[in-house]
Parts: structure tokens; sequence; C-alpha cells
């Protein structure tokens, strides 16, 4: 990663929003949790374009997937997909897949 953390693949979830298809890429960054803050958002920011580029589209076209947005997220410990946890530290980023790579997505 470009920040020097280590991330692990938590878990890959697809689904449909409004008519688009999402693939939500969920990495364990123990690095950002708030007491270590030994990754701040600002320091993981070129995290996201990485796994965006380097692993998400990897990961689509070797299952023969299509998305129209791809979304990064970056958590300390495991939380469920839609659960709060006011004690985790999650920060998420959007991508449209284009043919030269990730572009961030505004949401």
């Amino acid at each position: 990663m470009p920040s020097g953390q280590p991330v692990t693949l938590s878990e890959v979830l697809v689904d449909e929003v409004g008519a688009e298809l999402w693939m939500r890429f969920r990495f364990l960054a123990p690095d950002i949790a708030r007491d270590a803050a030994a990754v701040t958002y600002a320091d993981a920011e070129g995290d996201f374009q990485a796994l965006c580029d380097d692993f998400a589209l990897s990961y689509i076209a070797s299952f023969g997937f299509s998305a129209d947005v791809v979304v990064i997220s970056l958590m300390d410990r495991p939380v469920a997909f839609g659960a709060a946890d006011p004690e985790a530290t999650q920060f998420f980023e959007a991508f449209r897949p284009s043919p030269d790579g990730c572009v961030w997505e505004e949401l």
C-alpha cells in the first residue's frame, strides 16, 4: 500500500443500487484505528486508488464480472455490512471502472 499499512481482504459484496451493479471490496486495515492513529484518512488516500486499480479490477476481470461502481472500504475491525459500530473506524471511496483504471466517483 502507498501508505505502508497492511490490509487484508475481508469480503466482496455485489448488489444493485438502482439500475447499477456495485461491487464492494471490504478490507481490514487495523492501522486506521482511532487509538493507534498510525494511518489517517489522508495517509490512506492513495491506498484506495491502488486497491481499486491493482486488486479490484483484476478480481472483477478474473471472475468475469462487470461493475458500474467499485467501492473500496477500509475498516479497523470486522463490522457487518450496514451495521453501526461506534467504536470502529471505517473509510470509504467509490470509483467507476474504466479501460484506463479506476476513476474516483463523488457520491
